[in-house]
């Protein structure tokens, strides 16, 4: 119901209005024609210049309570009274931005209860104990990832994996990362498995191998290997395997040939945790939904607040679908504002 409010067509033709013009993406993602987030930045300020709204970006607030006029926000500078408080903290996200997670503390004070956080959108460490024996530092390629819960497959999802000194990183794997964070929050058995031929099943890609093997039995293990996957990839996983790749297809054992199979469809990610918030894009977890009236976004428990934005227990996929849901959440709560009675 809320991104019913502002649809994604009247996001695009806001955006438009204000002099940024949007294209679409593959899985669509939405971006400025010129590819710079300033310039949808440089628009949002322009606008809230115009319609005369004041900015206090030195003013943190550190607490809000009620208050004779209806809240009082307390900041380094004195209180300010306010009969509304739209509160629009992000949850813990990226802390330097400041959302470091205060305002989901001061909605608490306020009557809220808080579903427990997660980074999400945050790239992977990989255990270095269990990490493949070739660096694979700064190579990328398209892999399809699955999440495993107590042995049944949760998640299932595509796209492009970056290997970093620290572990993974890339599209899919922060898609990823909410689903592992979030089951290791619930303390069950998780665990992510990478299939190195998206798309391909076992028996696919062992019918593959096999038809090679006929047509070039003097083929090296190395060279088919290579030729499905990107160089440093193949190597790596010939280590992993402890298989030699100079070993002709011919030669190759049926046990060794189906272990590298089962590791090209199905290979194990020693995920050992995240690098946490300070470079997750988003928050998973925050204020229930169901504290909150989806017509308005006015707190049930509060009267005269309202909340939203990434501090709602709320995420997306990545590609702009967290920032639909910023958009739209906020659009509904300034309709429910402006036709709120005036002294309300």
């Amino acid at each position: 119901r809320v991104l019913r409010g502002f649809p994604v067509a009247d996001t695009v033709r806001w955006f438009e209005s204000l002099g940024v013009r949007l294209h679409e993406e593959a899985h669509g993602k939405l971006f400025p024609d010129t590819n710079r987030s300033r310039d949808v930045l440089h628009a949002l300020l322009r606008e809230v210049e115009a319609s005369g709204a004041e900015l206090r970006p030195a003013a943190r607030v550190n607490a809000v309570t009620r208050g004779s006029a209806g809240f009082q926000l307390h900041t380094p500078g004195g209180p300010l009274e306010a009969a509304m408080v739209i509160m629009a903290t992000g949850g813990k996200s990226l802390p330097k931005s400041g959302s470091d997670g205060a305002g989901l503390e001061m909605a608490r004070a306020l009557g809220h209860t808080v579903v427990p956080t997660t980074p999400a959108l945050a790239p992977l460490l990989l255990d270095p104990a269990a990490a493949p024996a070739v660096r694979l530092q700064g190579v990328a390629h398209d892999v399809e990832l699955s999440v495993w819960t107590d042995g049944t497959r949760s998640a299932r999802l595509s796209g492009a994996l970056l290997w970093t000194h620290f572990g993974v990183s890339g599209p899919v794997v922060l898609d990823a990362s909410r689903h592992w964070l979030r089951a290791r929050l619930e303390d069950r058995n998780v665990r992510v498995t990478a299939s190195l031929r998206p798309g391909e099943s076992f028996e696919a890609v062992e019918a593959r191998w096999l038809a090679a093997a006929a047509a070039r039995p003097r083929a090296s293990v190395a060279s088919v290997v290579g030729g499905l996957l990107p160089s440093s990839v193949a190597a790596s996983a010939l280590a992993h395997l402890r298989l030699e790749g100079s070993v002709p297809l011919a030669a190759l054992a049926r046990a060794d040939r189906r272990r590298l199979v089962q590791a090209l469809v199905e290979w194990p990610l020693a995920i050992s945790g995240s690098r946490g918030y300070d470079f997750a894009e988003a928050t998973a977890g925050g204020i229930g939904l169901e504290e909150i009236d989806p017509g308005s976004m006015a707190s049930r428990r509060c009267e005269g607040l309202f909340l939203i934005g990434e501090m709602l227990d709320v995420d997306g996929r990545i590609g702009g679908f967290n920032f639909q849901w910023a958009w739209a959440s906020a659009r509904v709560a300034a309709r429910a504002i402006a036709a709120a009675p005036r002294g309300a």
